[in-house]
């Protein structure tokens, strides 16, 4: 198992799980193509989508269904000031991991998390095991105890 992989999985085992992180040839690197390996709809993918939300720069977890963008003036008003895009070095810096397999737990850093309200619909969803190779399907209820999210509207 890759490290990045190796890591999620152990952080995800210390917390109840009882799944598996699978590693596959294809790329899991786009909610489509984590889809299709998946083998399931493009909603029950988790997009692990890393923001800077400013003045502050603090960094913002939010994980949005496959289906969904974020509407980012929007959110970035709810949770009190602009959020931003953040650029690679910065993702890498706070999670431990590139863009493409951010799990949603296991971070080099604590960061605030949201999860988009869309996902509940699902019992289980599919998220990045981290790498752009790797992912794990989970129940919503554990992925939402996990990372201790709140629940909103990212559209």
């Amino acid at each position: 198992m890759h490290p990045s992989s190796e890591r999620v999985y152990r952080a995800l085992t210390d917390m109840g799980f009882e799944g598996e992180i699978l590693e596959l040839q294809e790329s899991t690197r786009t909610a489509v193509e984590a889809a299709e390996a998946a083998g399931c709809e493009l909603g029950q993918i988790v997009k692990s989508l890393i923001f800077k939300l400013e003045p502050a720069g603090e960094a913002v977890l939010v994980l949005v269904s496959g289906a969904n963008r974020v509407h980012e003036k929007r959110l970035g008003r709810l949770l009190g000031g602009k959020l931003k895009r953040a650029e690679a070095d910065f993702v890498r810096e706070v999670t431990g991991y590139a863009i493409g397999g951010i799990p949603p737990v296991a971070h080099v850093e604590g960061i605030r998390t949201y999860l988009d309200e869309d996902l509940q619909q699902y019992e289980f969803v599919w998220a990045a095991g981290g790498t752009a190779h790797a992912i794990f399907q989970i129940s919503v209820k554990q992925l939402v105890e996990m990372t201790n999210c709140n629940i909103v509207c990212v559209k």
